[in-house]
């Protein structure tokens, strides 16, 4: 008889435990077995999802041309398979309760804070019955768990009913008092400054075209025409042009700007389609050498690109442009009168031209000029926000040979390549430019491109998708107008509904144009913060 026979026990109750406990441990096994298949599987899955997430991205950098993806298509894939993703998680919770704590509990260490302006509601949910269970006396409070959800109250629209009452003297008949009727920005019409705000920044904010809104507003049971909504818009516009007007000013004033432009299409009714406009943006974003002007941007509307607006748009300014390579803004520094303008172009616009080649295939010439520009790069990002002095110390320094070591470079490789070659155009470009290209080595205020204006310039052009073109001249000035002051509220973190709503109350009460300044976001948002301090 072997030895594990022998340690057996001979008692029948006994064998019979020890058999359960041995079904009981096999049964736990296998629970484990399979808890770690579904877990395997689950992980499968989403590495299939994530590996798929992943070839998108992929052909969206680096595939052909016509099998890149527009970054908002991009976006809303990923956002499908994230939906998807959370899809299965459901309904893995709802299968696997243990599960579906865990990963509650992960959520909840990952999920951060809530902001602490916002409203809290307190709600309490104790017991129904609150006595002991055993002697029935009364339970007292030991300890609570608390859990925070951000919920949201759907936007609800009122009417406000404004009385004036009358008051006359029963002992005399002379005169009645009465206190006058506020001013309004649209008299005789339905709407508070604050509900023209609201489809302001809903138009010009958030770009949802008028006829969205109204159909917004039909949902609530609110039958307001887009034409009413246009006419809002307009008049708010007028209101609101003598600000915008200043800010271009102001925007001016800096000792260096960034100028860019992009197509606005326009209804040409003679014609019976459109034409082609043009919104110039000037911008002021001092951040990064750690300047005190707030940054600012201003649209303006031209008909045209051509230097006649490029000069109106920029007539009595001295001081920095960094601009593209546009011919017209060449023109505009070569007639300034004493040499007041002085450009600065900008080097993601040339890193463009490389990258457009690269997108193409093999290109050797193209990407190594792209490692050399990032190398540029990097150093900028070393010296953000440091003063203009330090930027051009470390310039001199570090950033220097590395720019002369790529024009000696762009030299010696326009001697190998055709002169007709797409690469050869590009190198020539930048040799043409280089005195522009070069000027920030000398002034650290001086940015090494235009992306604070090309930022600016994209709120524009998600409303010219949904909205598909403005109407008419004036309107595409109105457009201009209205969107300047958001999108500088948007630079300076001011709440544009909030600034909206205010400043058109007070332009109708006839705020005084020689304070016009005191409206300007900053200068709004900062008296609104030592308005709460006090």
């Amino acid at each position: 008889m072997s030895e594990t026979t022998d340690q057996l026990p001979t008692d029948i109750e006994a064998l019979q435990a020890l058999v359960a406990a041995a079904r009981a441990e096999r049964d736990a096994a296998i629970a484990k077995c399979d808890a770690a298949i579904i877990e395997r599987d689950q992980a499968l899955s989403q590495m299939d999802r994530l590996q798929h997430l992943l070839r998108q991205l992929q052909r969206a950098q680096f595939g052909r041309r016509s099998e890149k993806l527009d970054p908002e298509q991009l976006q809303l894939a990923i956002e499908d398979i994230e939906q998807a993703i959370a899809g299965d998680e459901a309904v893995q919770d709802r299968k696997d309760t243990a599960g579906a704590r865990q990963r509650a509990e992960r959520r909840r260490a990952s999920r951060g804070a809530l902001p602490a302006h916002l409203p809290h509601i307190d709600v309490t949910i104790a017991p129904e019955d609150t006595n002991c269970p055993c002697c029935r006396t009364p339970l007292h409070v030991i300890g609570e768990e608390t859990s925070r959800r951000l919920d949201v109250v759907p936007a609800q629209f009122r009417v406000i009913v404004t009385h004036r009452p009358k008051y006359a003297c029963r002992a005399c008949t002379d005169g009645v008092v009465q206190a006058p009727a506020p001013e309004r920005l649209i008299k005789g019409g339905l709407p508070t400054e604050a509900m023209v705000a609201h489809v302001l920044v809903a138009k010009f904010a958030w770009h949802l075209p008028l006829y969205r809104q109204a159909q917004m507003l039909l949902a609530q049971g609110i039958d307001i025409k887009r034409s009413v909504l246009a006419f809002w818009v307009g008049y708010a516009g007028a209101e609101l042009r003598p600000l915008w007007l200043r800010l271009r000013e102001i925007i001016l004033t800096a000792n260096k700007i960034a100028v860019d432009e992009t197509t606005a299409p326009v209804l040409d009714p003679g014609r019976g389609r459109t034409k082609k406009g043009f919104f110039w943006a000037i911008a002021r974003d001092d951040r990064p050498w750690g300047g005190a002007d707030p940054p600012a941007v201003a649209y303006t509307y031209a008909p045209g690109r051509g230097a006649v607006h490029a000069l109106k748009l920029l007539d009595g300014y001295r001081g920095i442009v960094q601009c593209d390579g546009y011919t017209v803004y060449k023109t505009i520094a070569d007639t300034a009168p004493d040499a007041a303008i002085t450009l600065a172009f900008c080097w993601a616009h040339l890193r463009r031209r490389f990258f457009d080649v690269v997108q193409d295939g093999p290109a050797p010439i193209a990407s190594e000029a792209l490692e050399r520009i990032a190398a540029l790069y990097a150093i900028e990002k070393t010296i953000r926000g440091r003063s203009a002095d330090e930027r051009r110390a470390i310039r001199q320094e570090r950033s220097k040979p590395l720019v002369l070591a790529l024009k000696a470079w762009f030299e010696q490789q326009l001697t190998r390549v055709s002169g007709k070659a797409t690469i050869a155009e590009h190198i020539r470009y930048a040799l043409n430019h280089w005195v522009g290209l070069m000027r920030f080595l000398d002034d650290g205020r001086i940015e090494l491109d235009t992306n604070i204006v090309e930022r600016s310039i994209r709120p524009l052009i998600l409303n010219r998708k949904n909205a598909l073109f403005a109407g008419h001249d004036e309107g595409a000035e109105n457009w201009a107008c209205i969107a300047s002051l958001i999108e500088t509220c948007k630079l300076c973190g001011v709440e544009p509904q909030a600034y909206l709503t205010d400043v058109l109350t007070r332009l109708v009460n006839l705020w005084p144009a020689s304070r016009l300044d005191e409206l300007m976001p900053w200068a709004w948002s900062a008296e609104q913060a030592k308005s709460l301090a006090a």
